[in-house]
C-alpha cells in the first residue's frame, strides 16, 4: 500500500457464528451460510459443500436478509372485522385462532368433508400438506402445478418416467450438443448458469428455442426466435428430417422402448389401437427369427422395430412403423411448417443438421454394467445431446403433447439416461403405473381411501361420481382433463363460486396469492372473493389464509394465520416430495430456525399438525387423544410412510447404528443434519449412474435405499396406451363414457402418438383482430410475487414495461416510455413500452408479477409497482372465449387441465396516459418506514 494511504480492513469480521440451511427465494433450494452478528442476520452466502449450487448464490439467494426483514411480515393471527376486501382486521391470540379454525372445519369433516377446499402454492412441503388433507378425508387438494407446469411433469412421467428440472438433467459433462426449449431464467438457475459455463468451457454449442431472447437464451450460440405455441409443430419437423435421414438408434429403441411393440389394428377389435396382446395378456412383438407375434422379453426372440404382421386378414404395425407413417408424412416437412412457427424451413433443416451430427459422434464411458435381464455390457454408450424444456412450451393448451413430442425426439436418438443426453434424479425414474391413482370419494369422519393426486390409466381411474359428475371441485381427473395429475388450482374459486360441480363451505389457502398473481382473470377473482348469495352471505362463506407476509390475498380471507419466514421455521425438502437429488446421488435438505421470530407467528407445518390434533385426524393423534408429533421438527424425524421409510433419508436407524435411506426413526436425525450443512446425500454407484431403467445394479441401490420396494424395470412408452383408452371411450367402447360434447375432442387432442394441433384461445378468435401473442416471464432476479417486495431486488426491477419489437414500434409510432392499451377478448390494461430486437416479431411480454397493487407487500402507495407496473393476468381469463354453444371451456390443456397462460392474443394501440391504479388495500401491517436500517458490525 503506497505511503500516506489509509489503511483499509479488507476482511472485516462480517459475524460471530455461521448456521447453514437451505435457500427459498426460488425453487431450486441452494445451500446457503447465513451469518449472525449478536443474533441478527448479517450475511448470506452460498455453501460450497452443496449438491445443488456448490457455493454459486444468485441475486435472490442474497437478498434473502431483506426477505426475512421485510416491513410486509404478517405479526399476529388476524379476524376480519371489515367487508371481505377491506384489509379491516383485528389481532387475536393463536388458541383463539385455532379455536375458530377448528369451530369451522370440525363439521365439515364430520358431515361434509368435501366442502372443504385446500390448495397450496410453492409450498415445498406438497407430501405433508397432500397427507394432512387425505386424512381430513376432502377430495379437494392440490398444489400450484396445475397452473405452472403440470404439462411438463405429465408427459415425462407418461413417456419415461420423469421430467425436466427436478426429475431429470442434461448431462452437462458429456453433452455435445444442448438444446433448450422455453426455459425462462428463473427455473433451477443456478444449476443451469453452472451448466451452461460448463458446457461453453468444453466448446458446446448451445441452441436457445424461444420467442422471447434473454437469460440463458441471450448467451445461446444460436437463438431460435419461435412464435408460441409451435414447438410441438417444429419438434414434430425434426423428427420428420431426422427420420427421414435414418438418425434415430434403432438398437435403443428396441431394447428400451416400445418402438417394437406390436399394435391391434382390428378397427373391429375392442382394444383397437392398443398393444397387440395374446390371450393371457401378454404384449406381442414381431420375432425376426420366426416371422410371427410372441411375447415382449422372450428369450432368443430378436424384435423387428419397423416389421408388420397379417392375422386373420388384418395387418398389425409396431408403434415404430406407425410413427414412421405419421411423422414421415409431407405435413411435417419443413416447408409445411415454417410459416406457422416463424421459422424459416432452411433453419429448421440446419437444426435437424446439427442434431444429426451429435448423433454421429456417440459418447462412450469406459465402465461396464449389468442389465435387469443379466446382460454384461462393457461399456456405456449414449448420443450427446442434451435438451432442456420449461414452462415455455408447456403453459400452452397444446402443451401436453408439446412436451411429448420434445420427449419423443429425446427417446428417439436414443439421448435418455445414456451419456451424454437427460439423466434422471433419484428417487426417478418412475413410470405412471409405478405411482398412486387418484382418490377422490368422500365419507364423512374418514381420510381418504388414498392419495388425492396421481395417473390415471384408463377411464375407471377417473374422479367421477356413479352419475358422471365430478368429484373434485376443480373438475381434476374428468373428461375435461383426465391426466391432471397436479389439479387446476386456477379454477377452484370460479367453480365454488358458480357451484360447478357443487359450493363449498370453506376455502383453505397457503401461499397462494389468488387474488393477484397466482390466478388467472385477477379482476373477476376478485370479485368472486367477495361475491355474495340473495341473502347477503358470501357465496364462499369462510376463507382462511396463511402467509408470512401481507400479499394483495391478504385483505380476501377471514382467519389470518401468519407464517414464518423462511430462516425461522423448519422445512423438508424430501424425496418423498420434490427433492434436491442430482442423477449421480439421492438427495434431501432442511431448513431449520437458524434465528427465532420475533412476531406472533409460527411455521404453517407446525400450526396443519397441531390443526389436525384438534380435529382428530388419524395419525396426528395418539390412542389417548394426545397429540402425536410436538410439532414439525418431530413430524421430520418420527413419521413414517411405510416401514422404515420417513420424510428424511438421512442418518436412520439401521441393525449397524445410523445409514441412510432405511432404517428407524433417529432422535437425533435433524442435528445430524444441521451438523452436515442442512442435508444429506446418497451416492448412486458408478455402475449403476445411466440406464437407471434396465440397470440391475441401480434397481437394487434404489430398494435398498428405499426409493421403491422392489426392482421395477420398464419400457419407455413412445405409444401411450392410456390416451388411446380414452379415445376408445369417445368412440364408444366400455361402459364408462364421455359427454358427447367432448367426444371430438378427446379423439382429437388425446393421441396416443405425439400430436400438434391450433392453441385452443387462438382457434377461437378471428386473429386478424388480436394479431400478436403475449407472453409473461419471471425474470431471474424475481420468483412469484416474494420478490418484488425485496428492497434490494427492487433496485433490479422496480417496474415492468411491455417489451414490444422493433416493427411493432415502428407501426405504433412508439417509443421507449410510451403507453399503450393492450386488449385481449377478456378485457385491456395500459402498459409502458420498450423496444427489443431480439423478439418474435408477432409477439410481445412482460415480466411477471412485478406489477403490485397498492396498499400490498407494505410497498409505499406511489411505488413504482403499483403505478408503473401492471400485471398481464388481468387480460387472461380461466375461461375460453365463448364459442356460442352455452358451454363453459376451461382456459387450459385438454390432457392434463394445465392453465395456458401463454396462448393469449391481444392488440396493441397507443394511448396517451395510463388507467388509474387499482384502489389502494388497506394493510393489516404498519406503514413501511422510508427506509431498513440495522447495524451488525462493531
Amino acid at each position: 500500500m503506497p505511503m500516506g494511504e489509509p489503511r483499509v480492513d479488507t476482511t472485516p469480521q462480517v459475524s460471530d457464528e455461521v448456521r447453514q440451511t437451505t435457500c427459498y427465494m426460488c425453487a431450486c433450494r441452494c445451500g446457503i451460510n447465513v451469518h449472525l452478528r449478536r443474533g441478527k442476520v448479517a450475511y448470506i452466502e452460498g455453501n460450497r459443500d452443496h449438491p445443488v449450487n456448490k457455493g454459486v448464490l444468485c441475486a435472490k439467494g442474497s437478498a434473502g436478509i431483506m426477505q426475512h426483514n421485510s416491513p410486509a411480515r404478517l405479526r399476529a393471527p388476524l379476524r376480519r372485522t371489515g367487508p371481505r376486501g377491506s384489509g379491516e382486521f383485528e389481532e387475536i391470540s393463536w388458541e383463539e385462532a385455532l379455536d375458530t379454525a377448528t369451530a369451522w372445519l370440525k363439521p365439515l369433516r364430520d358431515e361434509a368433508p368435501q366442502k372443504l377446499a385446500f390448495f397450496t402454492g410453492r409450498d415445498q412441503s406438497q407430501s405433508f400438506t397432500g397427507w394432512w388433507a387425505q386424512q381430513f378425508g376432502t377430495p379437494n387438494f392440490a398444489a400450484h402445478g396445475g397452473f405452472c407446469s403440470v404439462n411438463m411433469a405429465a408427459a415425462g412421467i407418461y413417456t419415461m418416467g420423469g421430467a425436466f428440472w427436478e426429475f431429470g438433467s442434461p448431462d452437462w459433462e458429456h453433452a455435445k450438443l444442448f438444446i433448450l426449449f422455453g426455459v425462462a431464467e428463473d427455473h433451477d438457475s443456478n444449476p443451469i448458469k453452472m451448466g451452461i459455463a460448463r458446457l461453453k468451457a468444453r466448446g458446446v454449442k448451445v441452441i436457445g428455442v424461444n420467442p422471447v431472447r434473454t437469460g440463458y437464451n441471450a448467451v445461446a450460440d444460436e437463438w431460435v426466435g419461435i412464435t408460441p405455441g409451435t414447438d410441438g409443430l417444429l419438434i414434430l419437423s425434426l423428427i420428420h428430417c431426422l427420420m427421414k435421414a435414418g438418425k434415430i438408434d434403432l438398437d435403443y429403441l428396441t431394447r428400451y422402448t416400445d418402438a417394437a411393440t406390436l399394435l391391434d389394428c382390428d378397427p373391429k377389435s375392442p382394444t383397437h389401437g392398443l398393444y397387440l396382446r395374446d390371450e393371457a395378456g401378454r404384449v406381442q412383438v414381431l420375432d425376426r427369427c420366426t416371422g410371427r407375434p410372441a411375447p415382449q422379453d422372450t428369450p432368443g426372440a430378436v424384435p423387428d422395430p419397423g416389421g408388420q404382421v397379417r392375422i386373420a386378414g388384418v395387418t398389425h404395425v409396431t408403434v415404430l412403423h406407425r410413427m414412421a407413417e405419421t411423422w414421415l408424412a409431407p405435413d411435417h416437412a419443413p416447408e409445411a411448417v415454417a410459416e406457422r412457427c416463424g421459422v424459416p424451413a432452411a433453419q429448421i433443416r440446419a437444426l435437424a443438421a446439427q442434431i444429426a451430427r451429435a448423433f454421429d459422434d456417440p459418447v462412450v464411458i469406459d465402465q461396464p454394467w449389468t442389465d435387469v435381464h443379466g446382460t454384461r455390457h462393457h461399456t456405456m454408450k449414449g448420443r450427446g445431446i442434451a435438451f432442456h424444456a420449461m414452462r415455455g412450451i408447456s403453459a400452452h393448451s397444446n402443451g401436453f403433447q408439446t412436451a411429448r413430442a420434445l420427449h419423443t425426439l429425446q427417446i428417439l436418438l436414443g439421448a435418455v439416461e445414456t451419456p451424454g443426453g437427460m439423466r434422471f434424479k433419484p428417487p426417478y425414474p418412475k413410470p405412471a403405473h409405478a405411482h398412486p391413482k387418484p382418490h377422490a370419494q368422500a365419507i364423512p369422519g374418514q381420510p381418504l381411501a388414498g392419495p388425492h393426486l396421481g395417473y390415471p390409466l384408463g377411464p375407471e381411474d377417473l374422479a367421477l361420481d356413479d352419475a358422471g359428475r365430478a368429484l373434485r371441485i376443480d373438475k381434476a381427473f374428468t373428461w375435461e382433463n383426465p391426466l391432471s395429475a397436479h389439479g387446476l388450482m386456477h379454477m377452484v374459486i370460479s367453480n365454488a363460486v358458480n357451484g360447478d360441480p357443487y359450493r363449498i363451505d370453506t376455502l383453505f389457502l397457503y401461499m397462494a396469492n389468488m387474488a393477484w398473481n397466482s390466478s388467472m382473470n385477477t379482476r373477476g377473482v376478485m370479485e368472486m372473493l367477495t361475491r355474495t348469495d340473495e341473502s347477503g352471505d358470501y357465496v364462499i362463506p369462510r376463507i382462511i389464509y396463511s402467509d408470512a407476509y401481507s400479499s394483495e390475498m391478504v385483505a380476501y380471507a377471514d382467519l389470518i394465520l401468519p407464517d414464518t419466514t423462511y430462516l425461522e421455521r423448519h422445512d423438508c425438502i424430501s424425496l418423498l416430495d420434490r427433492p434436491i437429488s442430482e442423477p449421480d446421488a439421492a438427495a434431501d435438505a432442511i431448513r431449520w430456525p437458524v434465528v427465532g421470530p420475533d412476531r406472533d407467528v409460527r411455521g404453517f407445518q407446525s400450526v396443519l399438525l397441531d390443526l389436525g390434533a384438534r380435529l382428530g385426524l388419524p395419525g396426528m393423534v395418539g390412542d389417548d387423544g394426545t397429540p402425536e408429533y410436538a410439532d414439525y421438527a418431530d413430524y421430520m424425524t418420527r413419521h413414517e410412510r411405510r416401514p422404515g421409510v420417513g420424510p428424511l433419508a438421512g442418518w436412520r436407524l439401521g441393525a449397524s447404528g445410523e445409514d441412510h435411506g432405511r432404517g428407524a426413526p433417529n432422535p437425533e436425525q435433524v442435528q445430524r443434519y444441521i451438523a452436515n450443512g442442512g442435508f444429506c446425500t446418497m451416492h448412486v454407484l458408478p455402475e449403476a449412474r445411466y440406464f437407471k431403467p434396465w440397470n440391475a445394479a441401480y434397481q437394487d441401490w434404489a430398494v435398498a435405499k428405499g426409493l421403491c420396494e422392489k426392482p421395477a424395470p420398464y419400457r419407455f412408452t413412445l405409444y401411450l396406451e392410456p390416451l388411446r383408452r380414452f379415445q376408445l371411450a369417445a368412440e364408444g367402447q366400455g361402459s364408462r363414457q364421455p359427454p358427447d360434447h367432448l367426444r371430438a375432442r378427446i379423439r382429437n387432442s388425446l393421441t396416443p402418438l405425439a400430436t400438434w394441433y391450433e392453441p385452443f384461445e387462438q382457434a377461437a378468435l378471428d386473429v386478424r383482430d388480436y394479431p400478436l401473442h403475449a407472453l409473461t416471464q419471471r425474470p431471474m432476479a424475481m420468483y412469484h410475487s416474494w420478490g418484488a417486495q425485496n428492497p434490494w431486488l427492487r433496485q433490479i426491477h422496480g417496474h415492468n414495461p411491455m417489451y414490444l419489437p422493433t416493427a411493432q414500434m415502428r407501426a405504433h409510432a412508439l417509443s421507449d416510455g410510451d403507453w399503450i392499451r393492450v386488449t385481449s377478448p377478456h378485457g385491456s390494461i395500459t402498459a409502458p413500452v420498450a423496444e427489443m430486437a431480439a423478439l418474435n416479431p408477432h409477439t410481445i411480454w412482460t415480466w411477471n408479477a412485478i406489477g403490485k397493487r397498492p396498499g400490498a407487500w407494505a410497498l409505499a402507495l406511489g411505488a413504482p409497482e403499483a403505478t408503473k407496473g401492471f400485471l398481464l393476468n388481468h387480460v387472461i381469463h380461466e375461461l375460453l372465449p365463448p364459442k356460442g354453444d352455452g358451454l363453459r371451456w376451461s382456459n387450459s390443456d385438454p390432457v392434463t387441465g394445465q392453465a395456458a397462460w401463454f396462448d393469449l392474443r391481444v392488440r396493441i394501440e397507443k394511448t396517451a396516459a395510463p388507467d388509474p391504479a387499482p384502489p389502494a388495500q388497506r394493510s393489516p401491517v404498519p406503514e413501511p418506514p422510508q427506509s431498513l436500517r440495522w447495524q451488525v458490525k462493531d
